[in-house]
């Protein structure tokens, strides 16, 4: 049994991963902005509470006697890259200060690549609103790349289309590099219960270290 804490917790993917977590046998710690808006799991092995990813005062505090952090968080009303941005040196800071060796993070697909060297969010036709959020997550790949911190981070990065917020856990998925998976038998979208499952087994059994990867169901 391990000691996560998860940032982000109340979002579409927090909730799943602390849902996962806890089934697995896992004691969570869930931190959201406001606890009294948290609608993810309750109960036994899971505990919430205020904090804030982008203070790395913050981080330590949460995230101290913990074996291992989840950042899922994201935020709509400021700017992308300076959420990101904070929430990486944050991260790196707090995590560091309080002991905690193993970070996932989940990205966004825009930042894999289409084709060697060459990035979805680089490509024309890509919306504006979807640019800016993009950078945002491509600027804390590039914190996180040139860090010198002893953190083992990974970004676990979904394919780049809507995720299935209703379809149930199946428990397969299929992981590769920093470039887009070719779709899958049925192209059925990735449901956010198993990129869950996806983050929960690289902390459970660890094989990919200080890289971005792709997931794909």
């Amino acid at each position: 049994m391990s000691r996560i804490v998860v940032f982000g917790a109340g979002g579409r993917a927090g909730r799943r991963v602390v849902a996962e977590a806890v089934t697995r046998g896992h004691q969570v710690t869930a931190v959201v902005r406001d606890p009294a808006r948290y609608e993810g799991p309750t109960g036994d092995g899971v505990t919430v509470v205020t904090g804030d990813v982008t203070r790395a005062d913050s981080v330590a505090a949460v995230a101290a006697g913990h074996d291992a952090a989840v950042n899922a968080a994201a935020r709509l009303d400021v700017s992308a890259q300076e959420f990101y941005v904070s929430a990486a040196h944050a991260l790196l800071d707090g995590l560091a200060k309080a002991g905690v060796g193993r970070l996932l993070v989940i990205g966004i697909g825009t930042t894999l690549e289409a084709a060697p060297g060459v990035r979805i969010l680089d490509m024309p036709g890509l919306p504006e609103e979807a640019r800016d959020f993009s950078l945002g997550h491509a600027a804390e790949l590039d914190i996180l790349r040139a860090a010198d911190s002893a953190i083992d981070w990974l970004v676990v990065t979904p394919p780049p289309a809507f995720l299935d917020a209703d379809a149930p856990r199946t428990g397969r998925y299929r992981i590769g590099g920093e470039q887009v998976l070719p779709e899958g038998e049925g192209a059925a979208p990735l449901p956010y219960a198993d990129l869950a499952v996806a983050l929960l087994d690289e902390i459970d059994a660890p094989k990919h270290h200080r890289t971005q990867v792709a997931v794909a169901p």
